[in-house]
């Protein structure tokens, strides 16, 4: 069986990735210029315009402003991403004028492998010249980690994705902790947050490390340290994440069984 339907508990009515899904969404301020990765972002994303967050302005790499899907895109190439958006501007235009121009509120990312530092890789698993794994690789994620006012990042939780050393580094997050970023140059905050299927994950204030400071019902602290490849530092206090309401799920599982249909046989 899948993440999506394993429970965590016998008796718990959501997925970890609903839940996962939705403690990102709730992280999404209404209003806010928001690009968008394909995947688990993308969902947490229009969770959030689907629920309290209508205000906010989807964007995706691929040009599309201002777009409201019916269905997730199954690319940033999707027809649907254009056919629902405000406007449609050329990729330069989108980089060079919006994203490298501090125009985007908060950037959302997914990634197969992360570091301590929020650094992510989606390119290579192994020895990039000889490699075990090819990945999607880049696209708008370099971009999108150096120039966004802040990053999310949400991926599932295990030693192979939470890993000691990236095989490659795609995109930047906090560099090598500290003031990594200030010394690149880099403008913005960098990833603010790390939610996985097991719990969220913020920067230490100064070192930038990723430390845990909330975990998902039905999990425990040790059940993330032994999912995480690296000396996992935990928070003084660590909060339980409010469980799915009855209207997040809804929404969430409309979205998702309207996505199925519509791309049954394309994917």
């Amino acid at each position: 069986m899948s993440d999506e339907t394993v429970p965590l508990k016998p008796d718990t009515p959501y997925t970890a990735d609903e839940m996962m899904t939705i403690a990102a969404a709730r992280m999404v301020r209404n209003g806010a210029a928001l690009f968008v990765g394909i995947g688990l972002p993308s969902a947490a994303a229009n969770l959030a315009r689907l629920t309290h967050a209508p205000d906010t302005v989807l964007i995706y790499e691929s040009g599309t402003i201002g777009t409201k899907p019916n269905v997730l895109p199954l690319s940033i190439g999707d027809g649907e991403l254009a056919e629902t958006a405000d406007a449609v501007v050329a990729v330069p235009e989108m980089f060079a004028y919006w994203l490298q121009g501090g125009r985007i509120d908060l950037g959302f990312l997914g990634a197969a492998q992360i570091d301590r530092f929020a650094n992510i890789n989606t390119t290579v698993i192994g020895d990039y010249h000889k490699p075990s794994t090819r990945l999607p690789g880049a696209g708008g994620a370099p971009e999108i980690a150096a120039s966004c006012k802040e990053v999310l990042i949400t991926l599932r939780h295990s030693p192979r994705a939470f890993v000691e050393k990236l095989d490659f580094i795609t995109s930047v997050g906090h560099v090598d902790g500290g003031d990594g970023r200030a010394k690149l140059r880099l403008p913005g905050k960098g990833p603010t947050s790390v939610i996985t299927d097991l719990g969220i994950l913020t920067p230490d204030p100064q070192t930038k490390e990723l430390t845990l400071t909330s975990v998902h019902p039905g999990v425990d602290v040790e059940q993330v340290k032994k999912a995480t490849g690296w000396p996992l530092e935990v928070a003084p206090q660590v909060s339980t994440t409010a469980p799915p309401t009855g209207a997040e799920l809804s929404v969430l599982r409309d979205l998702q069984a309207r996505t199925a249909k519509a791309h049954a046989g394309q994917a």
